[in-house]
């Protein structure tokens, strides 16, 4: 594999760079930069301008409204956006449950769904994890009984990431209690308008309320909305987590914080002398530097792969728990460097003002940072799972 970008690529990446400059509102890209609280309006109007360029659905084919880009584009789109600090795109509906209707629904509900993803008009969350069914997936306990062209939904949901926000929801149910648990479960998707949702808060440790409870008492749900076979929901899940981990190596936004702590570490004084000098210190970021160039690589022969038409299998699990690593251990370095100015879990820090201090730049709140992502290596199927996904691929090899 050449690891090096054609002229193409290249031109390509100057291309969104360009974008990325002319369009990305300065007070979006700000809050990112310094860790600041999005706002539900700013995530809307960053889906908005993607969707009005063409290049929000970077994952879906041309033909359904995506941008037909392959592994390598979507790797350069990633990064560069990390660099200029523009948001995340929130992924449940474009980037996770589309794929899923994609590949497994019919073609009404590609008609209906895919078009409500792209404008925006339906905000989604994710249904998976329980109390007791978390990692261990399978184990959950929602169920969904049939009656007539319905289902009866009855269970809970628990870390719902901005359910507070969402209107529909993507759920693993239970649909056969008699089955082995993989094979006794139906991927449904549901309106949260529908009575008998209830949708409650949880605080986290960085006092945010990002994620969300969520409660079914008895919420009929159109048997049209079942996405594949019933009982076959599994396939879904499988399918839906495999792309999910690729995308939580996150290598464009490491890179980003490895600047900034370069930055910070060149500024902040050990002994009189720039913490970047001190030789531990300076020998922890060039482990983590080093890690993360091979993840990099790693990412590249992947993409590289799946461009000539593979598909990310265990390769996935990898990523996942080396880039959330390396990003843990950045975010950590961070916080060492900069000491007491980390602000811990300071709410008026959480807001962009305009006037606080320059020093506050590279400070911000690193301290809510670093406890938030202390979930990297939770969700999305914790890493000692994705440990036992790899060995199980070596030992059957």
């Amino acid at each position: 594999m050449d690891i090096h970008y054609t002229e193409p690529q290249q031109q390509f990446r100057r291309e969104v760079e360009a974008f990325l400059a002319e369009r990305l509102p300065a007070p979006i890209a700000r809050k990112v930069l310094l860790g600041k609280r999005l706002a539900k309006a700013d995530m809307q109007a960053w889906h908005a301008i993607l969707a009005a360029r063409g290049w929000l659905a970077n994952s879906w084919p041309a033909e359904l409204g995506g941008t037909g880009w392959d592994p390598i584009q979507k790797h350069i789109f990633d990064e560069a956006c990390a660099a200029a600090g523009a948001p995340r795109i929130v992924p449940f509906g474009v980037n996770m449950v589309a794929p899923v209707i994609i590949r497994f629904g019919t073609q009404a509900q590609k008609d209906f769904y895919l078009p409500r993803i792209l404008s925006g008009e339906h905000w989604w969350c994710q249904g998976y994890s329980e109390p007791g069914a978390g990692s261990d997936l399978a184990n959950l306990k929602t169920r969904a009984v049939r009656e007539g062209d319905h289902y009866i939904v009855n269970g809970q949901k628990t870390w719902t990431t901005l359910g507070q926000y969402a209107n529909w929801i993507f759920c693993l149910v239970r649909t056969d209690a008699q089955a082995q648990p993989q094979r006794g479960i139906s991927f449904l998707l549901i309106d949260m308008a529908t009575p008998g949702i209830t949708v409650r808060p949880i605080i986290t440790l960085d006092g945010e309320h990002e994620v969300n409870e969520v409660f079914f008492d008895n919420v009929r749900v159109p048997v049209a909305n079942l996405v594949g076979e019933e009982n076959q929901g599994w396939t879904c899940a499988k399918y839906l987590l495999t792309h999910e981990r690729t995308g939580l190596a996150g290598i464009g936004t490491s890179k980003a914080a490895l600047r900034q702590l370069k930055k910070v570490a060149a500024q902040a004084q050990s002994g009189g002398k720039p913490l970047l000098e001190d030789p531990l210190f300076r020998a922890q970021v060039a482990d983590v530097e080093m890690q993360l160039r091979a993840i990099e690589v790693s990412t590249l022969r992947i993409c590289a792969a799946a461009s000539n038409g593979g598909v990310p299998g265990s390769e996935s699990s990898i990523l996942k728990v080396k880039g959330t690593e390396i990003r843990q251990a950045i975010s950590h370095l961070l916080r060492k460097a900069i000491g007491p100015y980390a602000l811990p879990l300071v709410e008026e820090e959480m807001v962009l003002n305009d006037e606080q201090p320059l020093y506050m730049e590279d400070s911000a709140p690193l301290a809510s940072e670093y406890f938030n992502l202390r979930k990297l290596s939770i969700f999305g199927g914790s890493n000692e799972i994705q440990k036992n996904i790899v060995t199980k691929m070596i030992l059957e090899l």
